[in-house]
């Protein structure tokens, strides 16, 4: 008697690729928005930057600490030994400061401050804009990828477009304007998720893991730091004091969508398609958050915005098609 052909998988790596693309670019449209309404001093919102990044990493600690001690737990009864963080993290203490530092902490902290000076039209631009460029030249410099002449002629869009953003801002700082700060910030912020990306792909961390040792690193280092310099009054805060509707929000949000939902779908993305091509797959981002930005926000979208949009998004869908196969490329209809 013969057995029964084995079933194929319900979804080919292929799909979850896809699916985690889709989740990706949802959530980090909502972020810039969400982000900038919040910390916008003209809508008078009561959290500071480091109070989100609070509500985030806390957030985001509640699902994953307990599900990180697990799995260490998991390990240690198969008899693997020295591969966690203070019980916590499933990832050796190195690999867990890496991580943490550039993808937990040094991240949500560049961000959200740069949500205080600059709009979410120039975040649109500047973060999932910039984020290819420098994952590129990090790639090229760690894992030795080639940027080859059609990849570079994608970047080097994306550099003009950065530069019609952020040049004009830095031109104003000369008359007084503090947008400028919000653009550098961006930038250091996408260079910061760019470098946790590709450190991810060098070591081949597995998604789930990666995101437990970046909110485990934040939340041992951040929390009980900003917690004692609000109490002592050294950092204004309002985390402890704030509604709190305002603070479930932004924890929920940003902790459980941005952190543990968007954390894993983006790794889950390295592990499949690598660090260019993943961070290239988001090009939807810049012109579906400047869209909500225009339409929810009511920014102004003025022609350096509107120019360096279409440059930025022209180059990331330009380094996407000079990554593909050829055999792909030939199924791709031109427009």
């Amino acid at each position: 008697m013969t057995a029964p052909p084995a079933r194929p998988p319900r979804f080919s790596t292929h799909h979850i690729g896809l699916a985690a693309a889709v989740v990706t670019v949802l959530i980090w449209t909502s972020f810039i928005l969400i982000a900038r309404a919040s910390n916008d001093p003209a809508r008078g919102g009561l959290l500071t930057p480091f109070d989100i990044a609070f509500c985030r990493i806390v957030g985001a600690a509640v699902i994953l600490l307990p599900w990180g001690a697990w799995l260490v737990q998991q390990d240690r009864a198969r008899g693997v030994a020295g591969a966690s963080w203070l019980g916590l993290s499933p990832l050796p203490v190195g690999i867990t400061v890496k991580v943490g530092f550039f993808g937990g902490l040094l991240y949500a902290m560049l961000a959200y401050s740069g949500f205080v000076y600059a709009p979410a039209l120039h975040a649109s631009v500047l973060m999932p804009g910039s984020l290819p460029l420098w994952t590129a030249l990090l790639a090229a410099w760690l894992l030795h990828d080639r940027i080859t002449p059609a990849r570079a002629m994608g970047l080097g869009l994306i550099v003009l477009g950065d530069l019609l953003v952020g040049g004009l801002s830095l031109l104003r700082a000369f008359d007084g304007g503090q947008v400028w700060l919000g653009d550098v910030l961006f930038m250091l912020a996408a260079m910061c998720w760019a470098t946790y990306s590709v450190l991810a792909r060098h070591h081949g961390l597995d998604a789930v893991r990666a995101t437990m040792a970046i909110t485990c690193f934040a939340f041992v280092v951040f929390v009980p730091s900003y917690s004692a310099l609000v109490f002592t009054g050294l950092v204004k805060g309002h985390v402890f004091t704030a509604p709190w509707r305002d603070v479930l929000f932004q924890a929920t949000f940003q902790g459980w969508g941005s952190v543990v939902v968007s954390g894993i779908t983006f790794t889950q993305m390295i592990r499949h398609f690598g660090p260019v091509r993943s961070t290239m797959i988001t090009a939807l981002v810049p012109g579906l958050s400047a869209l909500g930005a225009v339409w929810l926000l009511d920014e102004p979208l003025r022609w350096n915005l509107g120019l360096g949009l279409m440059l930025v998004t022209a180059g990331i869908v330009f380094g996407v098609r000079a990554g593909l196969p050829v055999a792909l490329k030939r199924r791709v209809p031109c427009a």
